[in-house]
C-alpha cells in the first residue's frame, strides 16, 4: 500500500468514526456527566502543542477523558515561501481518532469549512486554501487528488458543536452581532449534512462570528440553555481570554498557547474554569 493509500484510508476511517459517534445527536456531540473534557483552541499545524496535548491527555491510561480538536489546518509558515504541511498534523489527529474513537473528537471550524467548500481565505498575503493543497501535492505527488478527496470527506464529517451535561457549549466560535439572525439553534438538532456547510446559515454563523457582547452571549445562553461557552477562532496572544465571565476563548497555535481541561460531573463557576486553563508551556 502506498503512503497515499494509507493516508486516505486513515482519513476516511476517521470520517466514518465521526459520523457513527454514539455521542452525536443531530449535529452536536453530547458528553456524559462523568469524566473530563479537554478543550483546545486553534492549532493551525502547531506540532509541538499537539504532541504536548497527547502527552497530557494520556488517553491510553485515562479512558474517561475526552479531547476536542478544531482548526488543525492552514499553518502560517515561518517564511513566506515555506510550504504549508499542516495536512500531516491532520493525519496525526486522524490516527489519534482511529486509535481512541470514543475519546478524540473534532469540531467544525471556519478554515476547515472553507477548505471543504472552496471559499478562499487570505492570510499574510497568501491564499491558504491553495497553500494547503500545494503541501499535499508536495507530499503525495500524482496521488495528491486521492488524499485531498479523503481529507475533504473528513472535514465535512465534523460536528458543528458539543454540549456537556454541566451546561457548557463548545464550538469553534459563536455568532456575532452581524450574523446572529443567520443562526437558528433548531438547525443543530438536524443530522449532519455537508449541505449545511454551504451558504451563510447556522454553520457559517457558528464558525465565523467575532466580538460577542455580554447581551449577545446572554441571548445565546438562553437559546441554547447553557451557562458557559468554550471556543477558539479569535487570536489570543496570551493563550486565552474570558469574555463577560461567560465565553472562554482559547488559542493553541503558538508558544503561549493554552487548553482547558474540566470536570464533566460537577457544576463550575467562571472563576473555577479560569483557574483550570493550562499553558502548553507547562506540559513536559
Amino acid at each position: 500500500m502506498s503512503d497515499a493509500s494509507a493516508a486516505a484510508d486513515i482519513f476516511l476511517q476517521a470520517a466514518e468514526l465521526n459520523r457513527r459517534s454514539s455521542l452525536m445527536r443531530g449535529s452536536v456531540l453530547h458528553f456524559p456527566d462523568y469524566g473530563q473534557l479537554v478543550m483546545t483552541g486553534d492549532l493551525h499545524g502547531h506540532w509541538r502543542n499537539f504532541e504536548k496535548l497527547q502527552r497530557f491527555c494520556n488517553l491510553e491510561n485515562t479512558p474517561i477523558r475526552h479531547v476536542i480538536l478544531h482548526e488543525l489546518i492552514h499553518e502560517e509558515p515561518t517564511n513566506f515561501t515555506d510550504p504549508d504541511m499542516s495536512h500531516l498534523l491532520l493525519l496525526a489527529a486522524a490516527k489519534w481518532k482511529c486509535e481512541f474513537p470514543d475519546q478524540v473528537h473534532f469540531l467544525q471550524s471556519n478554515h476547515e469549512m472553507a477548505q471543504f467548500t472552496g471559499h478562499p481565505i487570505t492570510k499574510g498575503g497568501r491564499i491558504v486554501n491553495q497553500d494547503f493543497e500545494a503541501g499535499i501535492a508536495r507530499t503525495y505527488g500524482g496521488e495528491a487528488a486521492r488524499v485531498l478527496e479523503s481529507i475533504l470527506a473528513l472535514l465535512c464529517s465534523y460536528p458543528l458543536a458539543a454540549e456537556t451535561a454541566n451546561r457548557v457549549f463548545l464550538s469553534h466560535s459563536l455568532p456575532g452581532e452581524r450574523t446572529l439572525n443567520q443562526f437558528q439553534p433548531l438547525d443543530l438538532a438536524q443530522p449532519l449534512d455537508p449541505d449545511m456547510l454551504g451558504g451563510k446559515g447556522t454553520a457559517y454563523a457558528l464558525v465565523w462570528g467575532r466580538h460577542q457582547s455580554a447581551e449577545l452571549l446572554a441571548t445565546l445562553a438562553e437559546q441554547l440553555d447553557v451557562d458557559f461557552f468554550m471556543c477558539g477562532h479569535q487570536p489570543q496572544e496570551n493563550g486565552f481570554d474570558v469574555l463577560h465571565d461567560r465565553m472562554f476563548i482559547l488559542a493553541s497555535d503558538h508558544n503561549h498557547g493554552a487548553f482547558l481541561p474540566f470536570d464533566l460531573k460537577r457544576e463550575h463557576s467562571a472563576a473555577d474554569l479560569r483557574k483550570m486553563i493550562r499553558p502548553f508551556a507547562g506540559v513536559a
